[in-house]
C-alpha cells in the first residue's frame, strides 16, 4: 500500500521531466500494485532481474512490488517517520532504476537494492537530522510483548549507535539476515560483521535497563 503513495509522488516529481523511461517504470510499478502480493521464487527473481537489466520496465516493477514492504520497513526503522521513509524508498527506486543497467549479479538483487536503500537512508538522516520525528515502528511479531515505552527506548538507543553498528543490527535483528548476507550488503568481511554485532550488543546492553532484556 505504501508503494502507491511514493509512486504518486515520483510521478508528480517527473511530470516536468522528459525521461519517458522513468515515467514508464513508475506507471509500470503502479500497474503491478493492483495485483496480489507476489512471492518471487529465486529462479524467477533472477529471471526478472535479468529482464530489468535489459531495460524491461514491467520486470523492474514486479521486482519493486515484491520488495516494497521490505524496503519500506527498512527505511522506517532508520528514520522513524512515514513521510521520510516513503521519500527514501522513492529515492531508492529511482537510483536503482537508473543503475540497474550496470548491475552485474542478478542473483543478488536484494543485496544490491538493500545497499542502495541504506545509502539513501543515511544520506537523508545526515541532511534532515533535525526534522525526523518519532513514530511507532510497524508491528512485527516479537518473542515477547514489549511496551511502547520499551520500544521507544530501544529505538532511541539504536539511533545513538555508530552508523555501521546500527546498520548491522537492523539487518540482523529487524530483517533476519545471515552474517554472510550482511557482509555482502555492507561490503565487509564476515569477521568484521560479527565484531560489529558483538560491540553493538554490548553498547545496547549498557544503554538499556537490565529488565528490558535487550542486548541478550
Amino acid at each position: 500500500m505504501y508503494v502507491k503513495m511514493f509512486i504518486d509522488r515520483s510521478a508528480k516529481r517527473l511530470q516536468t521531466g522528459t525521461d519517458r523511461n522513468k515515467k514508464g517504470i513508475l506507471n509500470g510499478s503502479f500497474t503491478v500494485l493492483k495485483g496480489e502480493n507476489m512471492m518471487i521464487q529465486e529462479e524467477n527473481l533472477e529471471r526478472l532481474t535479468r529482464k530489468a537489466m535489459r531495460g524491461n520496465c514491467d520486470a523492474f516493477g514486479q521486482l519493486i512490488h515484491s520488495f516494497q514492504d521490505y524496503l519500506y520497513r527498512m527505511a522506517f526503522i532508520y528514520l522513524k517517520n512515514e513521510d521520510a521513509a516513503l521519500d527514501v524508498v522513492q529515492e531508492c527506486i529511482l537510483h536503482a532504476y537508473e543503475a540497474i543497467g550496470d548491475f552485474k549479479e542478478p542473483a543478488y538483487f536484494k543485496t544490491w537494492i538493500t545497499r542502495i536503500l541504506i545509502n539513501c537512508a543515511n544520506t537523508y538522516r545526515k541532511k534532515n537530522s533535525k526534522v525526523v520525528l518519532y513514530e511507532t515502528i510497524p508491528e512485527r511479531e516479537e518473542k515477547r510483548e514489549i511496551s511502547a515505552e520499551e520500544r521507544m527506548d530501544l529505538q532511541d538507543a539504536l539511533d545513538r549507535l555508530p552508523e555501521d553498528y546500527r546498520t548491522a543490527v537492523i539487518l540482523k535483528y529487524y530483517n533476519d539476515m545471515k552474517v554472510s548476507e550482511i557482509a555482502s550488503v555492507m561490503k565487509l568481511p564476515e569477521g568484521t560483521v560479527k565484531s560489529l554485532l558483538f560491540r553493538a550488543r554490548a553498547v545496547l546492553k549498557s544503554d538499556l535497563e537490565e529488565d528490558y532484556g535487550y542486548g541478550q
